[in-house]
């Protein structure tokens, strides 16, 4: 720009001069502004600025379970509950082949559904006696094998079950079973806990809580889930969101051995419980 030029520019008005410059004359108050605008651009705030981390939200855990949990462990010391001595763990043959034994794992599981443990382990001694394999089950008629079992609870829907499922592991799985929960739970007569359950016994493997009838009404009554859950597998679910993992394994067997002695379906011996100064539903007994 020349010198003539220059001064012409310079001779126009004020807001046509404020214009042509841009932000030059641009009052401090809106640069201030702006710049603080930019300041705060996404990504950016207190704690990045600082390099802190995100504040973690607080993971909920029932009152008092630690000392409730020891106070279990106490009471069932002696491991002298119908679960110690005639559970699933101590009815199939420790000593078979691997295939055989997970086999019979998971018969004496879906045996045990809705029966006492006394009647589970009779009718898996009666079938073991009588050789319990893949192939001996397929070839033994339904009424024999009604008999074997009799009286575990749905003995005749229990027949159907067992005999769909052997057939299942013959044809699909080699004579083996499934080494996932997905899977177990796809067989006649399976549920989660005894998906569960198989996955512990059968393959040492952790897969989740385990639980039955005995687990989810304990839990309900020590206020071991966040609100009263209906189900046990709503009851696992709360459960498996705040018990650290490594409890997973042991605390079907605790509560259903306490369930079996101390804290009934019917009049619990609240009375005998270790728990009864710290237990919500002893407190309104």
């Amino acid at each position: 720009m020349d010198k003539r030029t220059l001064q012409a520019w310079e001779s126009l008005p004020f807001p046509a001069v404020s214009q042509a410059r841009g932000t030059a004359d641009i009052p401090k108050r809106s640069r201030r502004r702006k710049s603080v605008a930019i300041a705060y651009e996404p990504g950016q705030g207190d704690g990045a600025e600082q390099g802190g981390p995100e504040p973690q939200r607080l993971r909920w855990e029932p009152q008092d379970w630690r000392q409730q949990l020891e106070r279990i462990r106490e009471m069932r010391r002696n491991r002298d509950a119908p679960v110690d001595e005639m559970g699933v763990e101590k009815c199939y043959d420790s000593s078979a082949p691997p295939q055989v034994m997970r086999y019979q794992v998971l018969l004496s599981l879906m045996l045990s559904s809705q029966t006492k443990d006394q009647v589970t382990s009779a009718a898996m001694l009666r079938l073991r006696q009588h050789g319990l394999t893949i192939d001996r089950i397929l070839q033994m008629d339904d009424a024999t094998l009604g008999q074997m079992i009799y009286p575990v609870g749905f003995w005749r829907n229990k027949v159907k079950y067992i005999k769909q499922t052997t057939a299942i592991l013959k044809q699909k799985y080699g004579g083996d079973i499934p080494r996932t929960v997905e899977e177990l739970v796809q067989l006649p007569g399976v549920g989660p806990k005894m998906a569960h359950l198989a996955m512990t016994i059968a393959w040492d493997s952790v897969s989740g809580i385990a639980v039955d009838t005995h687990v989810h009404r304990i839990t309900n009554r020590l206020k071991w889930v966040k609100k009263e859950t209906r189900h046990p597998e709503e009851t696992r679910v709360a459960l498996e969101d705040w018990l650290p993992r490594d409890l997973w394994r042991e605390i079907n067997w605790l509560l259903v051995g306490f369930g079996q002695q101390t804290c009934l379906p019917v009049n619990p011996r609240c009375n005998e419980c270790l728990n009864r100064d710290l237990c919500p539903a002893a407190k309104r007994r």
